[in-house]
């Protein structure tokens, strides 16, 4: 069924609905990150229950890997006891119905999605168990308080009926202007394993993701962009493309120059045959080295003041000991395994589009902008994302402008497939960084001051969120872990500075965002100075983190659970770190080896607190992926530019870690009745870290640059 935006639209999609139950729920379009239970008023999510006893739940959030296919339905059936086996999911349609509860528009993104949804999904559930029970006690002629629900029926312990027969005249019931919840006492399904729901699909082949999308007519298309960022198309020769078997058309947009072909090889062969003239401009020059070079001068001079208290340059100044140190690290491709892909298909005041994305509403308004149409005349389709890692959720849509502009340009219905190393070149990284710290350590070998500069690229400085996330010339993304971490506002003098250079190296949020800098900076920088002062690690930070319970509470777990305080195996070595993001905490002792200058993870030992748990298997299955992201980003990731030019292309030369290098990897959840937090960012973090203290223990060297290497 079509679903509406508005009252108009959702109440003609209901009395088309007759033959089973639609129920709606309300999702505010703002305001905190814990609304309170609605009154049901305008619908902007549904649940279906069919007469052939299908129930049907539909994300307004994408399924990217991080198992919300089956935590939201989690959510509903913790109120609407559920028959598993009739549970069907679906994307929501672009719209602005689905807006994110804090964010006002549609997106998945920053870990939000069970702490957003976890009242509106339960509400709905109790919501159709309402009008269930209420036919169902009605056709016995039973008062409502007699009945229960068991898998899929309402029964009064001798007779059942099921959801089916009870849905149609369910839909005709007006619904009720308030539900009331299962206290947490009575859950049986909120923090109980669950084994996901997407798994027969993607097992068996039959899931669908942007990539399989196919239908008659559907042209291929590949785009020569500029080798350099910035650059653009001085002049072009298509007559080789042309020549290709299967070309149909080749274009000139935006971004570059497509090549439209029946199949994938026609348009690669056509566009290897393009000859293109660029006009690099300035991002010709760029460097990685030399830009290093100037993140560190930068770092020598006064930034923009990001929180401060005390007198910093003024302790540090007096002080006998001071500790002067330097972190960095370089730009990182999101490289989700499926490149980026996009379809589109125009007709007369229509656009379709078929795309993995994370922003729904950001996307649809791009390819209506791109199309000449309006927003609601752009239809955006949401197959299964194979990974994302932020960079399908892009505020310049670039990926979905791009084939929206091919299809335009070529009048025919295009798939716009970008290969591995259109990927990698591609643009929209997590920024290059760098860190300066100058610490004054007092008698008691605990800081005294610190000041700590960060230069770092803006990922929402030029987009529609500045206004709101850059506040007094500060990027909240540039400075998060550092600038609010507890050791450094536990500090009596502290001053945090932002530098932020001007590039063309276009950059983007990446998994777990400035925490993947922040962290590897500021929890080796804690290991130095538990060095200095002659302490062992973990009790150093007992001594900070003393009014941190949460910090402290993950922190002891993975501890104890590693054995910190018994010798490791003979030729191995442990690190750890913890660090709080996206409102979880979370801790990680690994356990490494060094042979012939190479570094081995055996180990991880993660401990998470993420406030109440919905499924504890999909928690494990996050921090396990989270250990296995932040070893590959400790250990290989690195793009590096040399005039102008991305070097990396493919994951021969930007690699990922390896079945045989996975480590073994423990997950501890610590128990807790807090909001939940998010769980698809906060392990990654800590890893890098705690890998660089193990080394500093094994070969008694800091290395203070990502990715890590001994030689």
């Amino acid at each position: 069924m079509a679903l509406g935006t508005d009252r108009r639209s959702f109440l003609k999609t209901s009395a088309a609905a007759a033959s089973g139950l639609v129920i709606a729920f309300y999702v505010p379009r703002a305001g905190a990150q814990t609304p309170k239970p609605p009154a049901l008023p305008d619908p902007n999510a549904f649940l279906r229950i069919g007469t052939d006893e299908t129930v049907t739940i539909l994300l307004a959030h994408s399924e990217m890997g991080q198992g919300i296919w089956t935590t939201l339905p989690m959510l509903v059936g913790e109120e609407l006891s559920l028959d598993w086996t009739r549970v069907r999911v679906e994307h929501a349609p672009a719209a602005p119905a689905y807006a994110h509860v804090a964010f006002g528009m549609q997106a998945t993104g920053g870990s939000t999605t069970t702490w957003s949804e976890f009242d509106r999904y339960r509400q709905v559930g109790a919501l159709a168990r309402e009008l269930l029970v209420q036919v169902a006690a009605q056709r016995w002629g039973i008062p409502p308080a007699e009945c229960r629900l068991d898998a899929g029926h309402v029964t009064d312990g001798s007779r059942r009926l099921s959801f089916g027969a009870l849905a149609h005249d369910a839909s005709q019931r007006p619904a009720p202007t308030a539900v009331t919840l299962k206290p947490a006492a009575e859950w049986t399904v909120i923090g109980k394993d669950r084994k996901r729901l997407d798994s027969p699909e993607k097992v068996t082949g039959k899931a669908q993701f942007g990539l399989d999308v196919r239908f008659p007519g559907l042209m291929v298309a590949l785009v020569a962009r500029a080798p350099v960022f910035g650059g653009t198309v001085r002049r072009f020769d298509d007559g080789p493309a042309r020549a290709v078997p299967g070309v149909k058309a080749v274009v000139q947009v935006p971004s570059g120059v497509a090549v439209v072909a029946e199949h994938f090889w026609a348009a690669r062969k056509g566009r290897d045959a393009l000859k293109i003239e660029w006009d690099e401009g300035p991002g010709g020059t760029l460097d990685s080295t030399r830009l290093l070079q100037q993140f560190r001068e930068m770092a020598k001079t006064d930034g923009v003041r990001a929180h401060a208290a005390g007198d910093a340059p003024a302790a540090l100044k007096a002080a006998a000991k001071v500790l002067d140190l330097e972190y960095s690290g370089p730009y990182l491709s999101h490289s989700p395994m499926e490149p980026l892909n996009c379809t589109v298909r125009l007709s007369p005041g229509k656009c379709e589009v078929w795309t993995g994305t994370q922003f729904q509403t950001v996307d649809q308004a791009a390819a209506a902008e791109a199309a000449g149409l309006k927003p609601d005349q752009v239809e955006v389709h949401t197959p299964f994302l194979g990974g994302g890692f932020g960079r399908r959720a892009n505020p310049a849509a670039d990926f979905v402008r791009e084939a929206v502009h091919v299809a335009k340009a070529s009048g025919m219905p295009v798939k716009v497939v970008w290969t591995r190393e259109d990927d990698t070149h591609g643009g929209y990284y997590r920024p290059q960084f760098l860190h300066r710290a100058r610490i004054a350590l007092g008698g008691d070998g605990l800081p005294a001051a610190w000041r700590h500069t960060i230069v770092c690229q803006s990922i929402i400085d030029g987009t529609p969120f500045a206004p709101v996330m850059i506040k007094d010339g500060v990027d909240d993304t540039s400075v998060e872990g550092a600038a609010d971490s507890p050791y450094f506002r536990g500090t009596a003098n502290h001053l945090a500075e932002l530098h932020t250079p001007k590039l063309p190296v276009p950059v983007l949020w990446w998994r777990s965002v400035g925490h993947t800098h922040s962290a590897f900076a500021v929890e080796s920088i804690v290991d130095e100075l538990a060095h200095a002062a002659g302490i062992d690690p973990l009790e150093y930070r007992r001594r900070l983190l003393a009014k941190h319970p949460r910090h402290l509470g993950v922190l002891e777990l993975a501890a104890e659970r590693a054995g910190w305080k018994t010798a490791p195996p003979r030729g191995r070595f442990r690190g750890l770190a913890v660090h709080e993001s996206f409102g979880s905490f979370a801790a990680n002792v690994v356990e490494i080896s060094v042979a012939s200058n190479q570094i081995r993870v055996h180990r991880v030992v993660s401990a998470i607190d993420c406030g109440v748990v919905v499924n504890p298997a999909g928690v494990r299955a996050q921090m396990e992926g989270c250990a296995i992201f932040g070893i590959t980003t400790a250990l290989y990731s690195e793009l590096t530019l040399r005039k102008g030019r991305v070097q990396q292309s493919n994951f021969n030369d930007y690699r990922m870690l390896r079945m045989p290098e996975a480590p073994q990897v423990e997950v501890h959840i610590v128990p807790s009745t807090e909001r939940s937090g998010g769980v698809g960012e906060p392990g990654v973090p800590p890893i890098a870290p705690a890998i660089a203290n193990a080394l500093f223990r094994a070969t008694g060297k800091r290395l203070r640059t990502l990715p890590l290497r001994l030689a």
